[in-house]
């Protein structure tokens, strides 16, 4: 596949909103599945912590 420009690299054959949004959400999916586990565990290390300290206080 070879274009003569950039501007019909992006319009990819009348199908460029097509392939541009495909691209988009799966970029949105595979930084979702990076980011939720990080804030998830620095969640759950948050919470440990406020428990242990609830614990030492006792």
């Amino acid at each position: 596949m070879s274009f003569a420009s950039f501007a019909e690299f992006l319009a990819m054959g009348n199908h460029g909103a097509y392939v541009w949004s495909c691209y988009g959400i799966s970029l949105a999916v595979l930084a979702l599945n990076v980011a939720l586990p990080v804030l998830a565990r620095r969640r759950y290390l948050q919470d440990e912590a406020r428990r242990l300290r609830r614990e030492e206080s006792k």
